[in-house]
């Protein structure tokens, strides 16, 4: 394996700010938070940003990360990576980038740990099914980045501040690009248009994205640092290929997790330290995209991984967005939309907020629903609503591999 190190003048630069208390004059500062409400002060005891991030661990719903697919829907083994696993990761990753930097890592940990609450069961298959349900139904478009801010910020209505949600909206991972120039955002005005043409023009829109801090930045690049070389390990423990490093190129990063982790941290803070902006070599930049192609072509568009989805999964989706859909417009108080979703919502009511859940768009609440859950309790729903369409889900077991 190999380990890049960062330059001799780099490193003696930050043992130097940190010996000297010099501060990044880029960082985001606690003091210039600003909140919907102005209601939650900061205290010694939980500032500004770790107040955020308490109201994301907090949330009755977070611990629904552990059982939404990251990238293997179908297997049942806990040594593949589930949701929960890469939030912390992304969130571990991005904060050591930014301490490095001297950035404020508080922002990075709440950004980080709620950028992926609105993905939905069966990953990003899933958010496809769905945005289908709902650009048909109202014209809007389904988008997990934009839905993980609907959840912190109307669903759940937790005054979390402008730019941790702002940082979750913006976190794009899967668009990359070699340098990252935050861009300015002033009130809760200019954010809510940018929500607003999020669902009216979709992913045009959203991957003109860029976040308002170098803290949000530092957390989009990390997510693709993330998942690239965790994938290649969990693809080896679902036996999809023989090991990490064949077929892939060992590039300017490596191709074994661990040197891609460490090789872009390492490039990023190379080449980003004292700048207003984060950047990548351009060797870091041309091999992150020849791991990421790579990973498209031998792990994600694998048969193994993806068979089931349109075949099964994806008909499934159609069919419990109706349901549901009926049952609210019918007022059926005795369908899971009613006794899960909404006493869910309605027994931890939004914050500085009179209008009630129920009076929102019907498709939103049903896909707040749907969004919501889990890969397990989707397919436990769809058996108690006596929904057939795709048939029976094929789980790779536990024990495969000692059959035959």
């Amino acid at each position: 394996m190999k380990y890049n190190k960062l330059e001799k003048e780099i490193a003696k630069a930050i043992n130097d700010d940190r010996k000297y208390g010099r501060v990044n004059p880029y960082r985001f500062d606690d003091e210039n938070v600003i909140r919907r409400y102005d209601t939650d002060k900061s205290t010694l005891v939980r500032p500004a940003f770790v107040r955020d991030s308490e109201k994301i661990l907090h949330l009755p719903i977070y611990s629904r990360y552990a059982d939404k697919t990251q990238v293997f829907s179908f297997y049942k083994n806990d040594d593949i990576s589930r949701r929960a696993l890469h939030v912390q990761l992304v969130s571990r990753i991005s904060r050591n980038i930014g301490a490095l930097l001297g950035l404020n890592c508080e922002l990075i940990e709440a950004i980080a740990l709620g950028h992926d609450m609105g993905h939905t069961p069966f990953g990003h298959a899933g958010e496809n099914y769905l945005n289908d349900c709902l650009y048909e139904d109202t014209g809007l478009y389904f988008n997990h980045n934009v839905h993980s801010v609907r959840v912190f910020d109307t669903v759940y209505g937790r005054n979390i501040s402008l730019q941790t949600l702002d940082g979750i909206l913006c976190h794009n991972g899967e668009f990359e690009v070699r340098e990252f120039h935050p861009v300015p955002l002033t009130d809760f005005d200019e954010f809510d248009e940018k929500m607003r043409r999020c669902y009216t023009e979709g992913k045009s829109f959203i991957d003109t994205l860029v976040p308002s801090t170098l803290e949000g930045c530092v957390v989009r690049i990390s997510d693709m640092i993330a998942y690239i070389g965790k994938d290649r390990q969990d693809a080896v423990t679902a036996r999809l290929i023989d090991n990490d490093t064949d077929g892939f190129t060992d590039s300017f990063i490596g191709a074994r997790n661990a040197e891609i982790i460490n090789n872009l941290i390492v490039d990023i803070v190379n080449n980003s330290y004292g700048k207003d902006y984060i950047c990548m070599s351009d060797e870091g930049f041309n091999a992150l995209k020849i791991a990421k192609k790579e990973n498209y072509e031998q792990i994600y568009k694998n048969k193994a991984v993806s068979e089931q989805l349109d075949t099964i999964i994806k008909p499934k989706f159609k069919e419990i967005y109706k349901i549901l859909s009926d049952d609210y417009v019918n007022g059926n108080e005795n369908s899971p939309i009613f006794r899960h979703h909404i006493a869910m919502i309605e027994k931890y009511p939004a914050k500085n907020t009179e209008k009630s859940y129920r009076d929102e768009l019907t498709g939103m609440i049903v896909s707040d629903y749907i969004a919501s859950m889990t890969d397990d309790y989707f397919i436990e729903l769809c058996d108690y609503l006596g929904i057939e369409k795709g048939g029976k889900v094929d789980y790779k077991s536990y024990f495969d591999d000692l059959k035959g």
